[in-house]
């Protein structure tokens, strides 16, 4: 009788073990016939990875290199991640903090005392959370990295009182690399090479200014022409779907920085609307349990979609701009949960 359990026991792990591989071929048979879809309506031109359960179950590649549409992308072509890349900028400072040598809470001027007075205001907390009053980029006038410096000596008011309101602009993200630059003594491109990147394998990404690398994607437009090459300055971020996922992983998994830094990087000025430097992040009792973020960077698109309690993230890279990738991760995310899902549509 016991060996005749112990059978019905074995036979129905089995039977359950079965029916979940057939559950996940649906869904990534489902995904595929998406990606297809949204590839020849002209929606999608890019990579795409979903993970789901700590496992890929899909990677692949839809679409062309660049706008002479001759070499077909693969997997292992590198995109423009456009503004998931100030994440790593973020990170970097609060592997600072984690190592005693910053607060959130200091002023920028502790660290940088040659930049005006307004330097004595701003908090390394306003520079995460965009809500440091600092007027954008004046991009007419940047050439190089030493531009970007010069054009913050020269700022003599804020736009705001620090704190007070939330302005998404990258002089925020400038400034991060200023100074872990100056804490570190090395350059930003440097640091995130060696602590960022390497400790999470991330073997295929690179920072701007870069030179006669392979495997990148270039962006361009649905009349064919190229985007402009990248200014020679520093902290785009070009990589792979499987380098991102490392990215995710390494963040979630407090392999970078701890559960309280991450905790830190996910809080974000109090209005609709706005942005975290971990772009959109959800958490109960302090724990990390949804993160999202999308870039943008001419004609590249991306975005990462992770539920940590559902253990799937879902990555798209794309370089011909079509302003779909949220409404095809949506469909992902539903395929996922078993839900009914909508195919993108023409606006």
């Amino acid at each position: 009788m016991k060996n005749y359990k112990k059978l019905i026991s074995i036979f129905t792990i089995l039977l359950l073990s079965v029916n979940n591989v057939f559950a996940q071929i649906k869904k990534i048979n489902q995904i595929d016939s998406l990606m297809k879809w949204s590839n020849k309506a002209g929606f999608f031109n890019g990579s795409v990875l979903v993970s789901k359960n700590n496992k890929i179950i899909y990677n692949a590649s839809f679409g062309f290199t660049d706008a002479t549409k001759t070499v077909k992308l693969t997997p292992d072509h590198r995109f423009n991640i456009g503004s998931i890349t100030k994440e790593f900028s973020a990170v970097a400072l609060l592997q600072m903090q984690e190592k005693g040598k910053l607060k959130l809470d200091d002023n920028v001027s502790k660290f940088i005392p040659e930049l005006p007075k307004w330097a004595n205001e701003v908090r390394i907390k306003d520079l995460l959370q965009y809500t440091s009053g600092l007027p954008n980029v004046n991009w007419k006038k940047i050439k190089n990295d030493k531009d970007l410096f010069d054009g913050l000596m020269i700022i003599d008011t804020l736009d705001f009182k620090p704190g007070t309101h939330y302005d998404y602009n990258n002089n925020n993200i400038f400034l991060r690399q200023f100074i872990v630059e100056r804490l570190t003594g090395m350059s930003y491109k440097k640091y995130a090479e060696k602590f960022i990147f390497k400790p999470c394998k991330m073997n295929s990404s690179i920072l701007t200014p870069f030179e006669n690398e392979k495997n990148i994607a270039r962006g361009f437009n649905n009349n064919l022409v190229q985007d402009k090459a990248d200014l020679p300055i520093t902290g785009g971020t070009y990589l792979t779907t499987t380098d991102l996922l490392k990215w995710a992983d390494c963040l979630h998994q407090n392999k970078i920085i701890n559960a309280k830094s991450v905790y830190e990087l996910g809080q974000q000025f109090d209005l609709p609307e706005t942005q975290s430097a971990l772009g959109q992040a959800k958490y109960k009792n302090e724990k990390l349990t949804a993160h999202l973020h999308d870039g943008r960077a001419g004609n590249y698109e991306a975005i990462l979609v992770s539920d940590i309690g559902e253990e799937f993230t879902i990555i798209l890279l794309d370089n011909n701009y079509n302003g779909k990738v949220f409404e095809i991760s949506d469909a992902i995310t539903a395929i996922l949960k078993d839900q009914k899902y909508s195919l993108p549509q023409k606006k």
